[in-house]
């Protein structure tokens, strides 16, 4: 069963704000709200055979709002009054139901949104033709990662990194030749294309920025865009899901995720832990198996709270994926990203030049800008060593990152993942 495109179904919002903001100045330090939304659940059932039954039993509709897949995992409505959280508690006590989830809902708090001045989210820059092709090839994050001396040893040929995120604008001079056909999950056709404007939404150039900067780190790579997030920056878990399945059944290597949620979804770890595929003597009879066994490296951004308070999915610790906070250029940890024991890395994160849509530059800060430079880095290492596991892959960039002064105590390097 095809998915209900996001603008018609629940949001679990996945506010891409949430993880970038042009200024320091602009940050509420707040931890994010959390919610769910009213009468649906999330199920997954030991065998999909069950349902009927399952639903007769629990006040909830045998005919799913939707089916992940083939798999016996569901979306139902609730036909009671029953809270979801009521409903989920009650169906996770029957041995039939594997989980039961709420439809966690999260949004970034409100000072989030607007990230300049008037709410705009990005400073312009130049024009690509006119200096901004230099600017973006200069800046003091590729120093800093050391990515000329990478990138003389590889340039990650051969990889294809998945952009969960807005979209993309696809004729922007930076991804010439760098993409591969994608898919736009909010509106269910096959043109992932960022949609609105600068003017009317604060999110507007996310995924061209973010693709941008994977370009950057790794020029050799493809990029397969994949729009997951709407106008406003928001998503639902669902679609997530099936963006990856997508990824990882198009040949992904790495998978980016510059998004969040404040709470967990068994759902998303499900797909993330079959997606990573990190160790599959863990994979369990009832997980998700192994989508492939090369897995994709996923990369998650880490959050712009200012504090310890975990989002998801960069807290759900998969092997295989690595949790990316966002650093300044004396390597200090920048004043919005979040940290933890759960932030493996900081990279450059604070005032990053990238493309944006219109085919020019402009400058934006956030752990949505760090993580794909990562997303990048870790396509060359993948690259250059091209039977190395995922696990082994987020393995070497931590190992190889540079000791700092920062609560995330460690800062990734480009040339050192290569060759330490």
């Amino acid at each position: 069963m095809r998915h209900v495109p996001a603008r018609c179904c629940s949001l679990l919002v996945t506010v891409a704000l949430l993880l970038s903001i042009f200024s320091p100045t602009a940050l509420a330090v707040a931890g994010p709200a959390n919610g769910y939304l009213p009468g649906e659940v999330v199920v997954k059932l030991a065998q999909a055979s069950d349902l009927p039954a399952v639903a007769a039993a629990f006040a909830l509709d045998p005919t799913p709002v939707d089916q992940f897949g083939s798999r016996p995992i569901f979306r139902l409505r609730i036909l009671d009054a029953s809270s979801p959280p009521t409903k989920a508690s009650a169906l996770s006590l029957d041995p039939r139901v594997l989980y039961a989830d709420t439809d966690e809902v999260g949004q970034a708090p409100e000072s989030q949104g607007i990230s300049w001045a008037q709410g705009i989210s990005w400073a312009q820059g130049i024009s690509w033709a006119q200096g901004g092709a230099a600017t973006y090839g200069s800046q003091w994050a590729v120093a800093q990662m050391r990515l000329p001396q990478a990138h003389a040893i590889n340039n990650g040929a051969g990889q294809i990194v998945a952009v969960l995120d807005t979209g993309i604008d696809p004729t922007h001079p930076a991804f010439a030749g760098r993409l591969v056909p994608g898919f736009d999950f909010v509106d269910n056709d096959p043109d992932p294309t960022e949609v609105g404007s600068q003017l009317i939404s604060p999110t507007y150039g996310h995924g061209t920025m973010v693709a941008g900067l994977v370009a950057l780190a790794a020029p050799g790579a493809k990029i397969m865009p994949l729009r997951v997030l709407d106008v406003n920056g928001a998503g639902n878990v669902w679609v997530l899901a099936e963006a990856i399945q997508y990824a990882m059944a198009h040949g992904a290597t790495v998978i980016n995720m510059s998004l969040a949620m404040p709470s967990d979804s068994r759902l998303l770890a499900d797909v993330l832990k079959a997606a990573a595929c990190g160790d599959p003597a863990t994979i369990g009879p009832t997980d998700l198996p192994c989508y492939r066994l090369d897995g994709a490296v996923v990369v998650d951004a880490a959050g712009n709270f200012a504090s310890q308070t975990q989002v998801f999915p960069a807290a759900d610790a998969i092997k295989g994926a690595i949790s990316v906070g966002a650093s300044e250029p004396s390597d200090g940890l920048a004043v919005f990203s979040d940290f933890g024991s759960w932030v493996a890395v900081a990279a450059p994160g604070d005032m990053i030049v990238s493309a944006v849509p219109g085919g020019g530059t402009g400058t934006w800060g956030g752990t949505s800008m760090s993580a794909p430079l990562v997303a990048g880095q870790a396509a060359l290492v993948r690259a250059a060593f091209p039977t190395a596991s995922t696990l082994a892959v987020t393995t070497r960039i931590k190992q190889s990152a540079v000791l700092v002064t920062s609560p995330v105590k460690f800062r990734v390097d480009a040339l050192n993942s290569l060759t330490s």
